[in-house]
């Protein structure tokens, strides 16, 4: 089972900026959000895993055993053409969500906001590290890549999280779930990526990306606009 545990060399401002929601506040200290990345870098423990299958886009299923039928029109639309998933999941472990519950006891909101955002870049990034690293395989194999899809976006219900977790084998990370379907820990990921051969595929329309493909209009962290 392939497993990703590169370090983390820096976390993006800028996208912790929009994860904290202050894309519109102009004058804003841009140290304190510099001193959040720099915190997350160092508390996080980068770890990720992923799993490859067979899959029938017909069906939408997953072919594990047992197998897994993916519930949702535009998940089943993302991963048309795609005859093989990746089911991966991504973590940066539990002392930055400690130090952030711990900041907001203390009082610190500002720190515990803009860590917590910072560590929402930090799991971001690992699991788009994970894709370059694993992009170059599978075009090796004269597969393409679908950009990841996570339980929750568009129509995809988030009941469907615990296999996601089972296929991705997300327990060998230390990823769970809780009773109401919440990762543990908190700063975690799990998603899907298709896999189609390039050049045998007919053209799929390009399908919305990120805030595109979300239906909730009035996140403070959208980048696109209605």
């Amino acid at each position: 089972m392939p497993v990703y545990n590169a370090p983390l060399l820096q976390v993006d401002p800028k996208e912790t900026r929009r994860y904290a929601g202050l894309m519109k506040a102009e004058g804003f200290d841009e140290e304190k959000i510099e001193n959040a990345c720099q915190d997350a870098r160092l508390l996080a423990s980068p770890r990720g895993i992923w799993q490859i299958y067979d899959y029938n886009c017909d069906r939408q299923e997953v072919c594990a055993d047992p197998p897994f039928i993916i519930q949702g029109k535009k998940i089943g639309a993302h991963l048309a053409g795609c005859d093989k998933v990746i089911l991966l999941s991504a973590t940066v472990g539990e002392e930055i969500e400690e130090t952030v519950t711990r900041l907001f006891a203390e009082g610190e909101y500002t720190a515990s906001v803009l860590l917590d955002a910072a560590a929402t870049t930090a799991v971001e990034q690992i699991a788009d590290d994970m894709e370059k690293v694993i992009r170059p395989k599978a075009a090796a194999q004269g597969y393409g890549m679908r950009w990841r899809f996570s339980p929750g976006y568009g129509d995809w219900p988030i009941d469907q999280q615990p296999e996601l977790i089972r296929l991705a084998k997300a327990g060998e990370i230390g990823v769970s779930l809780s009773s109401s379907m919440m990762l543990i820990p908190r700063k975690s990921i799990t998603a899907i990526i298709g896999l189609y051969k390039e050049g045998t595929r007919k053209e799929q329309a390009v399908h919305a990306k990120g805030c595109a493909a979300c239906s909730k209009l009035d996140c403070p962290s959208r980048v696109i606009r209605p």
